[in-house]
C-alpha cells in the first residue's frame, strides 16, 4: 500500500500530529475564536470541526451542515491552519469540495459499512487528498483495513487511521473501549501508515483525556485528534469530552513527548541485555510449548484408542480454574492468563482431533 507520510503535506517536522476543534461547527464566531487560540500555541497543525454530525437518534442536534464550511475556509484563509471535516456519503464530498475543503475524516459510523466507504472513495477517485479513517464501531481490524485499502486503491495516498476506541456494552470507566492492541497490530501490519489518537472519544470524559493522550504518546502513535470548546458546558455535542479552550494550551504543555530511540548509550546497551533476556525466555517458552503438544498428541491417540471424546469439559474447567489461581498467586494479569490458555486449549482440541481422524481413517 502506497502511503505519503504526513511530513510531506503537513508542517509539523518531528513532533507529534495534533489536531483539534470543536466537535461541532457552531458559528462563524465560535470557529474564529477557535482557530485564532489554537494558531497561537504553535502546536496544533490542523483544525477539527464536526459539520455533519451523525447522531444515534433523530432530533438530536446533527450540524449546522453546508452552511458551516464557508466559516472553516475563512478561518483557514485567515490563521494559515487547514479544517479537516467528517464526511459520510458522497453528497458531503461534493459539498466539501466545492467550498473549498482539501482535508475529510471518515467517522467510525461509516467505516463499518464497505458500502458507504466505496461511495466515499468513488468520490474522491483520482483526487489525493489527505483522508483520515477512523476505526469501525466494533473491534474489527479487517474493516478497518478494508476502508483504508479502498480508499488507497482510488488513489489516495494521504492517508492517516484513527483510533477512537471501540462501543462495548461492558461497564467501563471510558466511553469507548481503547483495546490498544489493535491499533498496535494495524501498525505492525502497516509501519508506514500513521496512526493518530482520539481520546475525546474514547474517554468521553475530560477528567480521563489526559491519561489517555500521555497512553497514546508512551505507545509511540504518531500524534492526537482533540476536541475543544471555548464553553464546552454549552456545547451542542459531545459537551463533557471537550477541553475548555483556554486550558487547551497547557494540557499539550504537560503531555511529555516519548522518543522511539534511545539517546544514551548506556541505556541502550541496558536495553539490549533485557532484550536478550527477553528472546531467552521466549525461547524457552516455545520448547515448553513444543513438549506440551507432543503430550496433548499422546493423549490424542490414547483418547482414539479408548473411544473417548476429545472435549472434557470438567478437564477443561479444572485446568482454567487453577491456571488463574496460579496466576493470581505469581501476580500475572489474570486476562492474559485466561486468553493466553483458551488460546491454547483451542489448538490442543484441534491437534487431538487431528488424531482422532488419523486413527479411524487407517
Amino acid at each position: 500500500m502506497e502511503i505519503t507520510p504526513t511530513s510531506e503535506w503537513l508542517n509539523h517536522g518531528q513532533a507529534p500530529l495534533v489536531i483539534a476543534g470543536p466537535c461541532s461547527a457552531e458559528s462563524e464566531e465560535q470557529i474564529m475564536t477557535i482557530a485564532e487560540t489554537l494558531k497561537k500555541t504553535g502546536i496544533v497543525q490542523m483544525l477539527r470541526a464536526g459539520v455533519w454530525k451523525p447522531r444515534t437518534r433523530p432530533n438530536s442536534f446533527e450540524g449546522m451542515g453546508a452552511k458551516a464550511l464557508p466559516w472553516l475556509i475563512k478561518a483557514e484563509k485567515e490563521f494559515g491552519i487547514p479544517f479537516t471535516i467528517e464526511v459520510a456519503n458522497e453528497d458531503h464530498v461534493k459539498a466539501a469540495l466545492d467550498a473549498g475543503i482539501r482535508h475529510m475524516w471518515i467517522g467510525a459510523r461509516t467505516t463499518v459499512n464497505p458500502f458507504s466507504v466505496q461511495e466515499i472513495a468513488d468520490a474522491l477517485n483520482g483526487l489525493d487528498i489527505p483522508v483520515f479513517v477512523k476505526n469501525p464501531l466494533n473491534p474489527d481490524l479487517q474493516l478497518w483495513i478494508g476502508a483504508i485499502e479502498r480508499l488507497n486503491a482510488a488513489g489516495i495516498t494521504k492517508l492517516v487511521a484513527v483510533h477512537r476506541g471501540f462501543s462495548t456494552y461492558e461497564k467501563q470507566v471510558y466511553r469507548n473501549k481503547p483495546n490498544w492492541e489493535i491499533p498496535i497490530e494495524l501498525k505492525t501490519e502497516y509501519p508506514n501508515l500513521e496512526i493518530i489518537v482520539d481520546p475525546s472519544h474514547i474517554g468521553g470524559s475530560r477528567a480521563v483525556l489526559k491519561e489517555i493522550s500521555q497512553k497514546a504518546l508512551d505507545l509511540g502513535f504518531d500524534g492526537l485528534m482533540i476536541e475543544t470548546h471555548p464553553n464546552p458546558d454549552k456545547a451542542l455535542s459531545d459537551p463533557k469530552q471537550q477541553i475548555v479552550l483556554d486550558q487547551f494550551e497547557r494540557f499539550l504543555e504537560e503531555l511529555e513527548e516519548r522518543h522511539p530511540h534511545f539517546e544514551d548509550r548506556l541505556a541502550q546497551n541496558q536495553l539490549e541485555q533485557l532484550r536478550r533476556l527477553i528472546d531467552e525466555i521466549d525461547h524457552n517458552l516455545m520448547e515448553s510449548l513444543k513438549h506440551r503438544q507432543e503430550v496433548v498428541e499422546q493423549i490424542g491417540n490414547y483418547k482414539a484408542e479408548h473411544g473417548v471424546t476429545v472435549f472434557q469439559l470438567d478437564r477443561w474447567r479444572t485446568i482454567i480454574s487453577e491456571r488463574l489461581l496460579l496466576a493470581e498467586d505469581k501476580g500475572i494479569d489474570n486476562e492474559l492468563v485466561r486468553s493466553v490458555w483458551n488460546e491454547i486449549h483451542k489448538a490442543s482440541i484441534r491437534l487431538q482431533t487431528d488424531v482422532v481422524n488419523r486413527k479411524l481413517s487407517e
